[in-house]
């Protein structure tokens, strides 16, 4: 997959996630780390929900970075995304993103690649 020069690729899991900015060509990408923000997580766990604790810190993670990634995408500060978390994550990033970061996002990945190398996250991308 080519990856535009410029776009943002967050890597997300159920409590962490990272930012990169593909600082090469979308031939030869070259993944820089950019400044995560810290983010204020909510947990809006509701009386009646059969979730665990783990599902609802993990909802709330996901929630906070769709939030801080619809704002960026609003304020046209990212205009090409691509996500990448395991299939849960994943799920709950799409149920919070909005339609205009829905229409930002070039390629999404189902895979747990929060702490790996950018070269190893170039590779899943290009289904290596």
């Amino acid at each position: 997959m080519l990856i535009p020069h410029g776009a943002v690729i967050a890597v997300v899991d159920g409590k962490a996630w990272e930012l990169y900015r593909n600082a090469g060509t979308e031939a030869t990408p070259e993944l820089a780390a950019m400044e995560t923000p810290a983010l204020v997580e909510h947990n809006h766990s509701s009386g009646g929900s059969h979730a665990s604790p783990h599902q609802q810190d993990e909802t709330a993670h996901c929630a906070a970075v769709a939030d801080w990634l619809n704002r960026q995408v609003q304020g046209h500060k990212i205009a090409q995304l691509v996500l990448i978390a395991p299939p849960r994550a994943l799920g709950e990033l799409r149920h919070q993103i909005g339609k205009g970061t829905q229409n930002a996002i070039i390629k999404e990945l189902a895979k747990d690649m929060v702490g790996r190398q950018p070269t190893e996250i170039i590779a899943a991308l290009r289904g290596k």
